[in-house]
């Protein structure tokens, strides 16, 4: 079932989501509610979906980033963002830290900004704690765009959006970005 994507504005994309049980998590509502959001992220497209993007606080996200999303990107854009595939997987109650002090700067979308883009600096490396869709304890060590996407949905589990981590001078509308940023390298803000 494809699940409605909140947008910008909404109370619940500002609040700090509750985490889950276990047993909450085993319960059959919230495993149809993560397969309700694995396929709402797959059909919008995205790579990542919050369980407060669908108006739920929780500390629940999905993410995926399929091989068939990086096809039609150029070689080198896929280097620059040390992108590759990542396998479906649920992340619930994370922990996140941030690893080596590198930053990175890319534009940025998000599901729950329809239509824009802005500069993004995140760290190039993250360890993630986390529990996974059965309740058990996991960790990832993630770069480059993983990376990113674990920011990014961490973020709105804690209320926070890229529009407050951005280069506001970047902000730019997606038409706008194909017309006169896509492709173009991307310097490093002198400020936001």
């Amino acid at each position: 079932m494809r699940l409605k994507i909140v947008q910008a504005g909404e109370p619940v994309l500002r609040q700090a989501a509750r985490p889950l049980t276990r047993q909450e998590i085993l319960g059959d509502e919230i495993q149809r509610l993560i397969h309700d959001m694995r396929e709402t992220m797959r059909d919008a497209p995205g790579v990542g979906l919050a369980a407060p993007q669908i108006g739920l606080s929780l500390q629940l996200a999905v993410i995926e980033d399929r091989e068939e999303l990086l096809k039609d990107l150029p070689p080198r854009e896929v280097a620059d963002k040390d992108r590759r595939p990542v396998p479906f997987h649920v992340i619930i109650n994370p922990q996140i830290t941030l690893t080596g002090g590198e930053e990175a700067y890319f534009y940025e979308g998000c599901l729950s900004l329809a239509g824009f883009s802005a500069v993004v600096p995140r760290a190039r490396a993250v360890r993630v704690e986390y529990l996974d869709e059965q309740g058990e304890p996991r960790s990832a060590e993630a770069s480059g765009w993983y990376a990113r996407i674990l920011q990014h949905e961490i973020d709105h589990l804690d209320g926070t959006l890229y529009l407050d981590r951005m280069h506001t001078r970047t902000f730019t509308s997606i038409d706008n970005w194909n017309r006169f940023w896509q492709g173009k390298p991307i310097g490093v803000p002198s400020s936001r």
